[in-house]
Protein backbone atom coordinates (compact mmCIF):
# COMPACT_ATOMS: atom_id res chain seq x y z
CA UNK A 1 0.00 0.00 0.00
CA UNK A 2 1.47 3.08 -1.06
CA UNK A 3 1.84 5.97 1.43
CA UNK A 4 -0.81 8.98 0.11
CA UNK A 5 -3.56 5.74 0.49
CA UNK A 6 -2.74 5.19 3.91
CA UNK A 7 -2.84 8.59 4.42
CA UNK A 8 -6.36 9.27 2.53
CA UNK A 9 -7.46 6.18 4.71
CA UNK A 10 -6.19 7.40 8.15
CA UNK A 11 -7.87 11.33 6.79
CA UNK A 12 -11.04 9.32 6.13
CA UNK A 13 -11.11 6.76 9.49
CA UNK A 14 -10.70 10.47 11.20
CA UNK A 15 -12.83 12.18 9.97
CA UNK A 16 -15.60 9.65 10.51
CA UNK A 17 -14.19 9.29 14.16
CA UNK A 18 -14.59 13.04 14.77
CA UNK A 19 -17.91 12.94 13.22
CA UNK A 20 -19.21 9.84 15.44
CA UNK A 21 -17.74 11.77 18.83
CA UNK A 22 -19.66 15.31 17.91
CA UNK A 23 -22.44 13.66 17.47
CA UNK A 24 -21.92 11.90 20.81
CA UNK A 25 -20.92 15.45 21.83
CA UNK A 26 -23.90 17.35 20.40
CA UNK A 27 -26.20 14.08 22.51
CA UNK A 28 -24.39 14.42 25.48
CA UNK A 29 -25.09 18.58 25.67
CA UNK A 30 -28.57 17.89 24.10
CA UNK A 31 -30.43 17.33 28.00
CA UNK A 32 -28.87 19.68 30.65
CA UNK A 33 -26.83 17.76 33.06
CA UNK A 34 -28.27 19.27 35.60
CA UNK A 35 -32.04 19.19 34.55
CA UNK A 36 -31.52 15.12 34.18
CA UNK A 37 -30.03 14.86 38.04
CA UNK A 38 -33.16 17.06 39.59
CA UNK A 39 -35.63 14.82 37.49
CA UNK A 40 -33.33 11.26 38.64
CA UNK A 41 -33.11 12.72 42.54
CA UNK A 42 -36.95 14.15 42.65
CA UNK A 43 -38.72 11.19 40.65
CA UNK A 44 -38.72 8.30 43.20
CA UNK A 45 -39.97 10.49 45.75
CA UNK A 46 -42.79 12.45 44.28
CA UNK A 47 -43.92 8.41 42.89
CA UNK A 48 -43.44 7.26 46.05
CA UNK A 49 -41.13 4.76 44.19
CA UNK A 50 -43.82 3.62 41.70
CA UNK A 51 -46.85 3.44 44.63
CA UNK A 52 -48.54 6.45 43.58
CA UNK A 53 -51.83 8.35 44.94
CA UNK A 54 -53.74 10.93 43.07
CA UNK A 55 -51.43 13.64 44.56
CA UNK A 56 -48.07 11.67 43.95
CA UNK A 57 -49.13 11.34 40.21
CA UNK A 58 -50.04 15.48 39.81
CA UNK A 59 -46.82 16.41 41.32
CA UNK A 60 -44.72 13.69 39.37
CA UNK A 61 -46.52 15.28 36.37
CA UNK A 62 -45.57 18.26 37.38
CA UNK A 63 -41.87 17.49 37.40
CA UNK A 64 -41.93 15.87 34.27
CA UNK A 65 -42.89 19.24 32.67
CA UNK A 66 -40.82 21.61 34.08
CA UNK A 67 -38.31 19.33 33.54
CA UNK A 68 -39.04 18.91 29.51
CA UNK A 69 -39.75 22.74 29.46
CA UNK A 70 -36.54 23.18 31.07
CA UNK A 71 -34.41 20.49 28.66
CA UNK A 72 -36.23 22.91 25.86
CA UNK A 73 -35.36 26.43 27.31
CA UNK A 74 -31.97 25.65 27.27
CA UNK A 75 -31.64 25.25 23.47
CA UNK A 76 -32.93 28.76 23.01
CA UNK A 77 -30.24 30.34 25.53
CA UNK A 78 -26.32 31.39 24.55
CA UNK A 79 -23.64 32.88 26.05
CA UNK A 80 -21.20 35.93 24.79
CA UNK A 81 -18.16 37.79 26.37
CA UNK A 82 -19.20 41.44 27.13
CA UNK A 83 -17.31 44.42 26.77
CA UNK A 84 -15.83 43.59 30.79
CA UNK A 85 -14.64 40.55 29.16
CA UNK A 86 -16.98 38.11 31.33
CA UNK A 87 -19.34 36.18 30.00
CA UNK A 88 -22.82 37.19 30.26
CA UNK A 89 -26.21 34.83 29.29
CA UNK A 90 -29.30 35.71 27.19
CA UNK A 91 -32.17 34.45 25.47
CA UNK A 92 -31.69 33.93 21.62
CA UNK A 93 -34.75 35.80 19.85
CA UNK A 94 -35.85 36.72 16.21
CA UNK A 95 -33.15 39.24 15.64
CA UNK A 96 -30.30 38.70 18.01
CA UNK A 97 -29.68 37.68 21.66
CA UNK A 98 -31.98 39.35 24.80
CA UNK A 99 -29.19 39.65 26.92
CA UNK A 100 -29.86 39.32 30.91
CA UNK A 101 -27.35 42.19 31.38
CA UNK A 102 -26.14 45.31 29.10
CA UNK A 103 -23.86 43.96 25.99
CA UNK A 104 -21.93 46.85 25.62
CA UNK A 105 -20.35 46.81 22.31
CA UNK A 106 -20.62 43.40 21.73
CA UNK A 107 -22.82 42.73 18.28
CA UNK A 108 -25.78 39.93 19.51
CA UNK A 109 -27.01 39.39 15.95
CA UNK A 110 -25.13 36.49 14.93
CA UNK A 111 -27.02 35.06 18.17
CA UNK A 112 -30.45 35.00 16.80
CA UNK A 113 -32.99 32.08 16.41
CA UNK A 114 -31.96 29.37 13.89
CA UNK A 115 -34.09 26.37 12.91
CA UNK A 116 -31.41 24.47 14.02
CA UNK A 117 -32.49 25.39 17.32
CA UNK A 118 -35.94 24.42 17.20
CA UNK A 119 -35.00 20.82 15.83
CA UNK A 120 -32.83 21.00 18.67
CA UNK A 121 -35.66 21.77 21.15
CA UNK A 122 -37.70 19.33 19.56
CA UNK A 123 -35.48 16.34 20.15
CA UNK A 124 -34.51 16.80 23.22
CA UNK A 125 -37.57 17.02 24.83
CA UNK A 126 -38.49 14.13 22.97
CA UNK A 127 -35.17 12.46 24.53
CA UNK A 128 -35.69 13.86 27.88
CA UNK A 129 -39.62 12.42 27.37
CA UNK A 130 -38.21 8.64 26.70
CA UNK A 131 -35.92 9.22 29.64
CA UNK A 132 -38.61 10.28 32.16
CA UNK A 133 -41.57 8.20 30.69
CA UNK A 134 -39.84 4.95 30.40
CA UNK A 135 -38.54 5.16 33.80
CA UNK A 136 -39.61 2.19 35.74
CA UNK A 137 -40.95 4.50 39.22
CA UNK A 138 -42.96 6.36 36.58
CA UNK A 139 -44.09 3.33 34.48
CA UNK A 140 -45.19 1.71 37.81
CA UNK A 141 -46.81 4.96 38.77
CA UNK A 142 -48.72 5.71 35.66
CA UNK A 143 -49.22 2.90 33.44
CA UNK A 144 -48.04 -0.51 35.88
CA UNK A 145 -49.47 -2.42 33.32
CA UNK A 146 -47.18 -1.23 30.04
CA UNK A 147 -44.23 -2.60 32.29
CA UNK A 148 -45.12 -6.23 31.90
CA UNK A 149 -46.87 -6.42 28.74
CA UNK A 150 -44.13 -4.02 26.63
CA UNK A 151 -40.67 -4.87 28.51
CA UNK A 152 -39.04 -5.41 24.39
CA UNK A 153 -40.02 -1.67 23.98
CA UNK A 154 -38.97 -0.37 27.37
CA UNK A 155 -35.61 -1.55 26.10
CA UNK A 156 -35.26 -1.50 22.61
CA UNK A 157 -36.87 2.74 22.17
CA UNK A 158 -34.00 4.65 24.47
CA UNK A 159 -31.23 3.19 22.67
CA UNK A 160 -33.26 3.74 19.40
CA UNK A 161 -34.36 7.54 20.24
CA UNK A 162 -30.58 7.93 20.86
CA UNK A 163 -29.37 6.67 17.55
CA UNK A 164 -31.95 9.19 16.06
CA UNK A 165 -31.47 11.78 17.44
CA UNK A 166 -27.66 11.81 17.79
CA UNK A 167 -27.88 11.40 13.52
CA UNK A 168 -29.93 14.54 13.40
CA UNK A 169 -27.47 16.65 15.55
CA UNK A 170 -24.41 15.11 13.25
CA UNK A 171 -26.72 17.43 10.46
CA UNK A 172 -27.70 20.63 12.94
CA UNK A 173 -24.62 20.81 14.89
CA UNK A 174 -25.23 22.19 18.16
CA UNK A 175 -23.29 25.37 18.50
CA UNK A 176 -24.78 27.54 21.24
CA UNK A 177 -23.38 27.51 24.59
CA UNK A 178 -26.53 28.51 26.99
CA UNK A 179 -26.87 28.55 30.77
CA UNK A 180 -24.74 25.98 32.27
CA UNK A 181 -22.05 25.45 29.38
CA UNK A 182 -18.41 26.87 29.16
CA UNK A 183 -17.82 29.22 26.28
CA UNK A 184 -15.28 27.62 24.37
CA UNK A 185 -14.46 30.57 21.73
CA UNK A 186 -11.33 30.93 20.53
CA UNK A 187 -10.68 34.12 22.58
CA UNK A 188 -11.63 32.40 25.99
CA UNK A 189 -9.47 29.56 25.83
CA UNK A 190 -6.89 32.38 25.43
CA UNK A 191 -7.81 34.37 27.56
CA UNK A 192 -7.64 31.33 29.77
CA UNK A 193 -4.32 30.58 29.43
CA UNK A 194 -2.83 34.04 29.46
CA UNK A 195 -4.96 34.18 33.10
CA UNK A 196 -3.13 30.72 33.90
CA UNK A 197 0.19 31.91 33.17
Amino acid sequence: MSKSSSNAASSSSNSISDKTFTGLGNLIKLLPTGTVFVFQFLNPVLTNYGHCSPVNKVLSSILIALCGFSCAFSCFTDSYKGGDRKVHYGIATVNSLWPYSGSGSVDLSKYKLRIGDFVHAFFSVIVFAVLSLLDSNTVQCFYPSFESSEKVLLMVLPPVIGVISSSVFVVFPNTRHGIGYPSTSPSDSSDNTSNND
